[in-house]
């Protein structure tokens, strides 16, 4: 091969190979501009979206951190009405131990009900088999009525926000039967 000739692709078939050579020159440097402003066209293309992923990526970046930002937004929205309830109790002067405890009662209920409508629930495990990943033993007892690894008394509920776990529960596990030893 010489240096005037171009490697010829391998996908040319013999017939147009046959139409490469009875090219003119001009043909051939027509078909070259062409292929050239082909390339280019692509090349252009190809830079466009590259941009239009990176600003893709920029934009999903943002979006992200203010999402995280205002997660908890609609939840706390929610919080402050129990919040003024806890304010409004701090500036009786002057209330019966039963209103108190109304109120307390009814707080405690608005409390409950944001828990229920962001996937808030209580775990209070008595009666059940102890599971390490949802509750956290802090004492165990021997105990005549309870089998071995079932929860006698539950010292702090705990509390799953869907399928996970916000705070195990701290229980105290039964040991099983008293042996005595004769």
């Amino acid at each position: 091969m010489t240096t005037s000739e171009a490697p010829v692709p391998e996908e040319l078939t013999p017939e147009s190979e046959s139409s490469l050579s009875t090219m003119t020159r001009d043909e051939a440097l027509a078909a070259l501009l062409q292929a050239e402003e082909s390339l280019r066209a692509k090349e252009e293309d190809n830079l466009r979206i590259r941009a239009d992923m990176e600003n893709l990526r920029k934009r999903t970046a943002t979006e992200l951190a203010q999402a995280r930002k205002f997660a908890l937004e609609s939840f706390a929205g929610e919080l402050l009405a129990v919040m003024d309830s806890l304010e409004a109790a701090q500036h009786v002067k002057e209330a019966s131990v039963e209103s108190y405890r109304s109120g307390v009662e009814l707080t405690a209920r608005q409390l409950a009900s944001v828990f229920e409508k962001f996937h808030i629930h209580a775990l209070h495990p008595e009666g059940e088999r102890f599971d390490p990943n949802r509750h956290q033993a802090i004492a165990s007892l021997e105990h005549e009525d309870i089998p071995a690894q079932n929860i006698i008394a539950v010292m702090q509920k705990g509390f799953i926000l869907h399928e996970r776990i916000l705070r195990p529960a701290l229980v105290t596990v039964s040991k099983g039967k008293v042996t005595t030893t004769p």
